[in-house]
């Protein structure tokens, strides 16, 4: 398996959009997540997370395919670092890519010493792979709708 983190540039946005609707979309249709679902974003947010000036976004390519997209976001000053949003499209999923980007990009910033992001409770995979990831949660819930809640996790390296 043959994984590879690139930048994403302006050029990279339509096609990291359509691949994260795609990718989100059945998490839209089952939580009906409107305001928040990336599934539900238009490509001028796609653009300016990745013009962010304090934030990367990755292209996640797999076997010299585009496999899925990558946003870490920093707090100016600080050693705080946030996974803003992973996706592995669908044909991609279950070969290890999310839990391998993960690794690689903890080791691209090695001035973090605490990582952030957030996920639906309700999926399952994605806590089971935060947690192997050493990812802890926290207290912190927001709840979405009568279906959805969001969770919060961190990590200390």
């Amino acid at each position: 398996m043959k994984l590879q983190l690139k930048k994403a540039t302006q050029k990279d946005a339509e096609e990291l959009f359509n691949l994260q609707i795609k990718t989100f979309m059945p998490l839209l249709e089952k939580y009906q997540d409107y305001e928040i679902s990336p599934a539900n974003e238009t490509l001028e947010k796609t653009i300016s997370r990745i013009n962010y000036k304090l934030g990367d976004y990755y292209k996640i390519i797999f076997n010299n395919m585009l496999a899925g997209g990558i946003r870490i976001v920093w707090w100016e000053d600080t050693t705080r670092y946030r996974l803003g949003s992973i996706f592995v499209a669908p044909e991609f999923q279950g070969k290890g890519i999310a839990q391998q980007t993960i690794s690689m990009v903890e080791k691209l910033y090695p001035q973090a010493i605490t990582w952030e992001l957030d996920t639906i409770l309700q999926e399952k995979k994605n806590c089971y792979l935060y947690e192997k990831m050493g990812y802890c949660q926290d207290e912190e819930r927001k709840i979405i709708n009568d279906n959805m809640t969001i969770v919060f996790y961190k990590k200390y390296v």
